[in-house]
């Protein structure tokens, strides 16, 4: 059986390629919150259409787990400042250049402007590190209810995007945001405090905070990197 925006049961997902479910639909604000709140999310390169995935096991994070290694606390002694949905767009566009999936390939034009307009309705946000007044680093994703699902990150600079990761869990924290969605593992994340649980856990967090009610304030951000260690 299908939902209301044609998606059918998580459990028909694919095992190769592992968690596809489903191809086709669009972009529109209302189909991916209603995805995101499902675990779903869209991933694909020019020329396909959109695959919707929910991988098994999902890789996650729990923000008061975060790892502050002794390095990442060396750099983060560093003048680098942090930002909130400044540079929403420029992150984006630097994920798709330098980023952590597939080479940046499926950061399209499309996505581009559909996540744009999740940015203005308040519910997808970015990250900046900001280095002697340029953007070096940051990330952006989905606020839902106490969830937080990250899309992508980038670095220009060392240690940067671990550091917004890092301030997206001080925030996260301050705002009782339980879980972030970190979608498929890598070592980098790994090392980080994120971790593995089966489809079926994760779906049972979002059931039980997909709809709560938590609003960001970006002022919660730290001031500066000093306010991480």
């Amino acid at each position: 059986m299908r939902d209301a925006f044609g998606f059918p049961d998580t459990s028909e997902a694919l095992d190769d390629p592992p968690g596809l479910l489903a191809a086709g639909g669009d972009l529109s604000p209302a189909r991916l919150i209603h995805a995101y709140k499902k675990g779903l999310f869209p991933w694909y390169s020019d020329g396909q259409p959109i695959l919707w995935w929910t991988p098994s096991p999902r890789c996650v994070l729990d923000p008061v787990e975060f790892h502050f290694s002794r390095s990442l606390r060396k750099s983060a002694k560093k003048n680098l400042m942090f930002r909130c949905n400044t540079q929403f767009a420029e992150v984006m566009r630097a994920c798709a250049e330098t980023g952590d999936r597939k080479n940046g390939t499926w950061i399209d034009s499309d996505m581009l402007a559909a996540y744009q307009e999740l940015n203005r309705m308040g519910v997808a946000h970015s990250i900046e590190v900001i280095f002697e007044g340029a953007l070096v680093g940051g990330l952006y994703g989905l606020h839902i209810g106490g969830m937080f699902f990250g899309e992508s990150m980038f670095s220009t600079y060392p240690d940067a995007s671990k550091l917004a990761l890092a301030a997206l869990c001080v925030w996260s924290i301050a705002s009782g945001i339980v879980l972030i969605d970190c979608q498929v593992e890598n070592p980098h994340l790994l090392s980080l405090g994120a971790k593995l649980i089966s489809r079926l856990d994760f779906e049972g967090v979002l059931g039980q905070n997909v709809a709560r009610g938590i609003v960001l304030e970006p002022r919660q951000l730290p001031a500066c990197t000093r306010d991480l260690v």
